[in-house]
């Protein structure tokens, strides 16, 4: 597995992923239930995505303050943040949950957070330098 030394714009976005994302899952995971009336979701939804943002907090963290990350991993980060944002959508577009208007920002400011960490992890990805010389950039 081809891996990079971090430029400092992908540690920093990492970092901000990792904050924002440790933020939503304490936020979700300590206030299931008043967030579950609030917002009109599901409580598993919100206790479950909170669960997972924990573990994804540990990842990015640890990619952070690594000397080397694996290319491929920071390529499946990104690719995960745009499949979270159309999820958000797709829950959007279903006919059940039918969340309050504060429940439909809540997921869109989500969805466009997730993709703007997506396009800031992919510029960071690029500007790292591959082990051994030259960049890091992904082909298409």
């Amino acid at each position: 597995m081809r891996s990079v030394i971090p430029s400092p714009f992908l540690r920093t976005a990492l970092t901000a992923d990792a904050v924002v994302s440790g933020g939503v899952a304490a936020l979700q995971l300590t206030a299931a239930s008043w967030l579950s009336e609030l917002l009109m979701l599901p409580r598993t939804l919100l206790v479950e995505s909170g669960a997972f943002l924990v573990a994804y907090t540990v990842l990015l963290v640890a990619l952070a303050r690594s000397a080397r990350v694996p290319s491929a991993v920071v390529g499946i980060i990104v690719l995960g943040n745009i499949a979270w944002a159309v999820g958000c959508l797709g829950l959007l577009a279903m006919d059940a949950p039918a969340p309050s208007r504060l429940g439909v920002a809540f997921v869109l400011v989500q969805a466009l957070a997730v993709l703007v960490f997506a396009a800031l992890e992919y510029v960071g990805l690029n500007a790292s330098q591959r082990m051994g010389g030259g960049s890091a950039v992904l082909t298409r």
